[in-house]
């Protein structure tokens, strides 16, 4: 089903009629009859018709075929972490669903470890989405989802009971509705720069802002490199994470670094010349990203204690392209640093894109002051703390890329919408639970090859499916 895409706020003609601010507020609302905010509630509109472990497949054509294993392995250790690798499947779930028609700039992964911390272009270490792979224009209810059915499984994971994690989705809900209805009221551009003061009371926000600012280039120095016989810096092989790469495949990463700097501003360009490269390998990603072409550049600036460590990391078309009208783009990895200007006030002072042997790539400093969630700190009021940061930030992101007025509207009242959609995250938690399970009898049955045993990440309560198992025992 493709998406509607509603009213775009895009910039119209002094000749032509602009719709005014009480229209778009209007448009909003009127879309309600379209879909009314109840039926947000629903997973699936019909059954379907296909078998998300094939789907799981198909999508991984474009990846590369004997890091697959290792992507599945790491997918296989909880409900969650299969989520978090399993874009795909939702993709397809929500475009079965009637949707809002109103669009704005999808992050596309929205799940709550895809926030972290990083180093902004003026120096500062900011929190905010960190992970634009999936990014397109699209509904802006998909994101939403996305989000809330993340917070129960992460919940889950962190061993929270099922009144815990809706809780905490009630939270995220009503910080994404009011955040946003207060942008709606703002200038445009006093609501594009609105800034996101009190995130670092979160218990795994603060974590997460410690560990950017200790984190550094010359950290990563030490963890991923050896000083070879002429004292330079080289690559060493780390088990599953890295390993260096020479001759062609080498000499065609760095020959791509002339079109990747065809892709910065003249200010940005300026910095980056006075680089040299040093080395090239190979690198292992998350979750989702396993199987996709990942190259890291060191090079040095005034000396060898001024490293700079570039990522250059493959981009194919988002999970959600297929389902969404408008959604051919000439270079996937520009989709991806494009999307993420638009979503975000501050991005990586070096962010752009290259492309190596017919793959697209995006471009961006592989650790600029990085921070991540640890689930961990999501133990106690560590997960509702942070689902309202996520609140905040989705907001913030969907305002700026498409018409806050027009999701005010549709919004109305949050009661309705809050209720629906944390309805929906919880049962699509379990929807996933259940995908989760087929996934491991497909490991079992030999379907999907995994690379030795998947670490444990399972809750303590020992089945991540026990919320759902003691939802139908209530029933």
């Amino acid at each position: 089903m493709a998406a509607s895409t509603g009213v775009a706020p895009i910039f119209v003609p002094p000749n032509q009629k602009r719709p005014s601010p009480r229209e778009r507020l209007e448009h909003g609302r009127a879309q309600r009859k379209s879909l009314p905010r109840a039926k947000l509630s629903e997973v699936l509109a019909q059954p379907r018709g296909y078998d998300p472990i094939d789907l799981l497949r198909s999508a991984a054509e474009e990846r590369v075929p004997k890091l697959l294993p290792e992507k599945y392995r790491r997918m296989a250790c909880s409900p969650f972490a299969f989520f978090r690798g399993a874009v795909a499947i939702m993709a397809a779930d929500l475009a079965s669903c009637p949707n809002t028609g109103l669009q704005v700039q999808l992050c596309g992964d929205a799940h709550v470890q895809n926030m972290g911390s990083f180093e902004g272009p003026d120096g500062r270490i900011i929190f905010d989405v960190s992970d634009f792979d999936e990014t397109i224009p699209g509904p802006w209810d998909w994101d939403v989802k996305r989000m809330a059915a993340s917070i129960v499984l992460a919940g889950y994971e962190a061993n929270h009971s099922r009144a815990g994690c809706i809780a905490a989705v009630d939270r995220f809900l009503s910080s994404y509705c009011t955040l946003m209805e207060e942008l709606a009221e703002q200038p445009v551009l006093v609501a594009a720069r609105h800034q996101i003061h009190e995130s670092n009371r979160a218990q795994a926000v603060s974590a997460a802002l410690k560990q950017a600012q200790r984190a550094s280039p010359c950290d990563l120095l030490r963890k991923y490199t050896d000083t070879g016989a002429r004292g330079q810096w080289r690559f060493k092989t780390i088990e599953n994470t890295l390993w260096p790469v020479r001759s062609q495949t080498r000499q065609d990463v760095l020959e791509s670094l002339l079109v990747y700097r065809e892709s910065l501003a003249p200010d940005r360009l300026h910095l980056f010349s006075f680089f040299r490269p040093v080395d090239v390998a190979f690198k292992i990603v998350g979750t989702g990203s396993v199987g996709l072409r990942d190259y890291v550049v060191l090079l040095e600036g005034n000396g060898l204690q001024d490293p700079l460590f570039l990522q250059i990391k493959q981009e194919t078309h988002s999970a959600y392209a297929a389902y969404l009208q408008n959604s051919t783009f000439a270079h996937q990895g520009r989709r991806v640093a494009d999307g993420q200007r638009k979503m975000q006030p501050l991005s990586d002072l070096l962010l752009g894109w290259t492309r190596i042997g017919g793959h697209d790539y995006l471009v961006r400093q592989l650790n600029d002051h990085k921070g991540s969630i640890d689930i961990e700190n999501l133990r106690a009021n560590g997960l509702e703390s942070l689902a309202r940061v996520a609140g905040e930030l989705l907001a913030r992101g969907h305002a700026r890329s498409g018409d806050a007025l027009a999701l005010k509207g549709y919004i109305g009242r949050p009661g309705r919408l809050v209720e629906a959609i944390t309805k929906f995250g919880v049962d699509y938690a379990t929807q996933t639970q259940h995908d989760f399970e087929q996934f491991q009898k497909a490991i079992q049955a030999g379907r999907i090859k995994v690379n030795g045993t998947p670490p444990s990440r399972v809750p303590r309560k020992s089945a991540a499916a026990a919320p759902a198992a003691a939802q139908k025992k209530r029933a």
